[in-house]
């Protein structure tokens, strides 16, 4: 079958309510808060992966479930208004479509999501030949998706049989254990992408020595690339770190920043970019998508990337 797509993301999607100036301590009691700023934007890792690549001229298609109702619906419409396929996306009649509210304060940021049919998104729902139609497939957010996760490894398996090409964003584990067949599905995932908690974590490593958890995970099998937010990123491949910087950048809002990193980052590669140009396409995407709030409104261009890494010293 012809790869009539580049990049095939699988995984979450909602809409992000985005609430600037929290207070430090939120006061019940039917209080009233007035905050800075507020947004509503398309959230979720995968979402925001998918419209980055796509906003980097890559042909993407997506993967995930929403309810049958108003939040379900913006969010289809906002993948599809960046270019995105959504025709493999599950509807769901009897669960709701999950909801995120993040609070920002000092370039923090308290996130709550009610995940209504996120968990019930299963590998059973990637159709095997959209996954034979991309050159990449990616998977978001492992541990808000346990049914997902219970099939994300047959399911990259399968990818590679196909020839293609397969990389994962944990993201966060609420729970703290960083379990759930992980170590399996590390050995069949081309590119590892967490933040340095993350990596650490992964690793099981509570020294903080981010090389070394670098290391530890590439001899699990995948090519580890670690984001380290304003400070750049680190892979570890052949034996040796690569790091990058960051850019310089007026920052609004850090919400999706790493996703937007991913996005850039798989592009590179997409393209046939070297690795330490990769990283830097990533670490350039991931700082320009911070200059308005939420995480897709500010994703660049391929042509913006590229000349903010020509223009950085």
């Amino acid at each position: 079958m012809v790869d009539d797509l580049d990049l095939l993301v699988v995984g979450d999607a909602n809409p992000d309510v985005v609430l600037a100036g929290a207070p430090d301590r939120l006061a019940f009691g039917q209080r009233e808060h007035l905050v800075a700023g507020g947004s509503l934007v398309l959230g979720g890792s995968g979402a925001i992966v998918a419209c980055g690549a796509s906003r980097l001229g890559l042909r993407v298609a997506f993967v995930g479930r929403v309810g049958d109702d108003a939040a379900g619906r913006f969010v289809l419409a906002a993948l599809a208004g960046r270019g995105v396929d959504t025709g493999g996306c599950v509807t769901d009649p009897a669960l709701p479509t999950a909801i995120t509210v993040v609070l920002t304060r000092d370039g923090d940021r308290a996130i709550l999501t009610s995940p209504g049919c996120l968990g019930s998104l299963a590998a059973g729902d990637v159709d095997a030949g959209l996954v034979a139609r991309a050159r990449h497939l990616h998977v978001s957010s492992l541990f808000l998706q346990p049914r997902l996760a219970a099939g994300i490894a047959e399911l990259f398996r399968a990818a590679r049989a196909a020839g293609t090409g397969t990389s994962l964003d944990t993201n966060d584990d609420p729970s703290g254990r960083w379990g759930g067949g992980l170590h399996e599905l590390l050995a069949v995932t081309d590119v590892l992408l967490p933040n340095e908690q993350e990596a650490l974590a992964i690793a099981g490593r509570t020294d903080g020595d981010l090389a070394a958890a670098a290391h530890d995970l590439a001899a699990r099998g995948p090519l580890p690339v670690i984001k380290c937010g304003a400070q750049g990123a680190l892979a570890y491949a052949a034996g040796e770190p690569v790091r990058v910087g960051g850019l310089r950048v007026d920052v609004a809002d850090t919400v999706g920043a790493g996703d937007s990193f991913d996005a850039g980052f798989l592009a590179g590669r997409l393209i046939g970019r070297d690795l330490r140009e990769s990283l830097a396409l990533g670490a350039a995407c991931g700082s320009l998508s911070t200059r308005a709030p939420g995480g897709i409104d500010a994703q660049p261009s391929m042509a913006e990337a590229l000349a903010a890494m020509t223009a950085t010293p």
